[in-house]
């Protein structure tokens, strides 16, 4: 397989979508993937791992074209793409998927439109839909109506529903675009209304949602612009109708280039999503923390069984994986992965994870219902598990899949558990069982710290009885294991910032794993970097890190998974919550306060 990338950044793609549904776009206008009709499912568009095939996109090409302009309107989430030729002729691209209040309810169909107007002379184009199924398979069947195009072949019909002329679209036949075309592409339903119409009245109403949206954050006063994109992109991973927040809306982006670090991450991560929802509680968007905790509560109700660190966006379907053989992988990287292995794993912090989530049922005002003595009850099973399996071997936050160790982050989140199972009893006026917890959290707390310190290393270990750095440890001072200014974590900090660093990135870990020695930064590493070094005081150094930090974005403000120390190229899959909430999280802690602006302007 070639492991050569065409110059320019390829990764550089924005996100549409309405939190049902979304795509990625390229700086071109081509749509290059999108899972039909929901986040998990088969991707009807899939050139993004079609390695060299031209297949499974929605582009529109013009003649002799030579200039591309594309961004975000800005605060929404929709894309305009402008495309010019040597001619002086040009066009426009919007892309969107609907999202607003129809019915008293929040209209958001598996749908993307596609408007294209010409802004100049007379551009003449091409528009080709290629639509794959079953993941990179082709169309079975295609029939033309009198003004659609249904392609078959899965388990969903693709719907192709226009005003424009349908056998230039069904032939691939260039054309002068003398007026606005619109494409909705979706499911196989009649579209009764006018077509530009209602793509207009769309485009607005979806304009105006998101302006709204935006109004109402709690945004810092230095990074707003970055904090706001970022935000977006976030909500965007939220699947609504559970609440399941994804990792990513991608599967198989490679870590690194030749590599075999391909993973499925259009599931919900419980330890991921706790840092969405951290990030925009935040900003002031409870909402989306309302549905998340609906979502975990549903599944923190089935004490039965052993927590799972990832779950599907509706909790009972199997992740089993699986290799797609019809796709060749980003650039050919593969393979493609369907489904993700860890869901099979032990990762004992899922349990910290769960009750951190759930937590703020019993602390925040604002949610119309306040976790109760009922709730607290039924979370207690969750915390005897924590309990029993914080000292046992597990996979750890990275996933290791060919060795189990006592980590220390998957220990201290077994200790959240205990507590804030703790606090959350005090609120309730439980002294009881007030004291059964916080007898468990502290005899844990002494364990995990006796026990992750290593004289040797002058810090504390990625595992008990240990000796490799790992850069989880970074987050102990936030999930309250000890203070920031503890010698233990001073020492800790300095000796990441030596030992794991790689051309002023931090590395998740630097020893050998299932698939060799790492190659790449774990973005969100630097986060935590970053604001372990403001904790201890280090806050020039902290906002030059950050300010470096926000230049790898991609050209849609966007970062993915990972970054390669020496080339600056990101990688892995995109866009990345826990990347884009470590934006939100870190820009809050480093911007300066709206008071100090207006006392100490410059």
């Amino acid at each position: 397989m070639a492991h050569d990338i065409p110059a320019g950044d390829a990764l550089d793609l924005a996100v549409i979508g309405n939190c049902r549904t979304a795509a990625l776009t390229d700086p071109r206008g081509r749509i290059v993937w999108w899972c039909f009709p929901r986040f998990d499912s088969d991707p009807v568009f899939s050139r993004l791992l079609a390695g060299t095939e031209e297949k499974g996109f929605c582009d529109v090409v013009l003649e002799g074209a030579v200039a591309w302009e594309a961004a975000y309107l800005r605060n929404t989430a929709i894309v305009q793409t402008t495309i010019r030729d040597a001619a002086g002729n040009a066009l426009r691209i919007t892309d969107f998927t609907p999202r607003f209040e129809r019915f008293e309810r929040i209209f958001n169909p598996p749908q993307i439109f596609r408007r294209i107007e010409p802004v100049a002379g007379l551009p003449r184009i091409t528009i080709r839909v290629r639509p794959t199924f079953n993941y990179g398979g082709p169309w079975t069947s295609r029939a033309i109506g009198s003004n659609h195009l249904r392609f078959g072949g899965g388990a969903d019909t693709l719907r192709l529903t226009t005003d424009g002329a349908l056998s230039y679209i069904a032939h691939e036949t260039p054309f002068g675009l003398i007026k606005p075309i619109t494409l909705i592409l979706g499911p196989d339903e009649p579209f009764e209304a006018a077509v530009d119409t209602t793509a207009r009245e769309f485009l607005e109403r979806t304009r105006d949602y998101w302006m709204d949206w935006v109004r109402s954050l709690a945004v810092p006063l230095e990074y707003q612009a970055e904090v706001i994109r970022a935000a977006i992109t976030l909500k965007l991973c939220n699947f609504e109708e559970t609440g399941a927040i994804i990792a990513a809306h991608t599967t198989s982006i490679p870590e690194a280039p030749g590599t075999q670090r391909t993973w499925d991450y259009r599931y919900c991560w419980l330890r991921d999503a706790f840092f969405v929802i951290k990030a925009l509680n935040r900003l002031g968007a409870t909402q989306t923390m309302e549905e998340y905790i609906h979502y975990i509560t549903n599944i923190a109700v089935d004490a039965e069984r052993p927590l799972r660190p990832v779950y599907g966006i509706i909790p009972p379907e199997p992740l089993e994986e699986r290799i797609a053989p019809d796709l060749a992988g980003f650039h050919g990287l593969g393979p493609v992965r369907v489904g993700n292995q860890a869901a099979e794993q032990l990762q004992h912090d899922a349990y910290g994870s769960v009750i951190l989530g759930a937590s703020q049922m019993f602390i925040d005002e604002r949610l119309p219902r306040m976790g109760d003595a009922a709730l607290f009850h039924r979370l207690e099973p969750l915390g005897a598990q924590a309990r029993r399996f914080a000292m046992e071997p597990d996979a750890g936050p990275w996933e290791y899949r060919g060795r189990q160790r006592i980590h220390t982050h998957s220990a201290t989140m077994c200790w959240v558990a205990c507590d804030r199972l703790a606090r959350i009893a005090v609120r309730l006026g439980l002294a009881g069982r007030a004291a059964h917890w916080r007898g468990h959290a502290e005899k844990l707390r002494q364990e995990i710290l006796q026990r992750a310190w290593n004289p040797r290393l002058g810090a504390l270990a990625g595992a008990v009885d240990d000796d490799e750095l790992d850069a989880s440890v970074l987050l102990l001072p936030e999930l309250g294991l000890l203070p920031a200014r503890d010698e233990r974590f001073v020492r800790t900090c300095e000796r990441i910032g030596k030992e794991l660093s790689r051309d002023g990135f931090i590395m998740r870990y630097t020893s050998h794993d299932d698939f060799g020695v790492p190659e790449t930064a774990f973005l969100v590493c630097q986060f935590w970097y970053i604001d372990a070094l403001a904790a201890l005081g280090r806050k020039d150094e902290a906002r030059a890190m950050f300010a470096d930090l926000l230049s790898r974005r991609n050209a849609f403000g966007l970062l993915s998974e990972d970054i390669h120390p020496s080339t600056g190229r990101l990688w892995g899959n995109l866009p990345q919550t826990y990347s884009m909430a470590g934006i939100v999280n870190t820009a809050r802690i480093l911007s300066r306060s709206w008071q100090e602006a207006w006392t100490h302007p410059c």
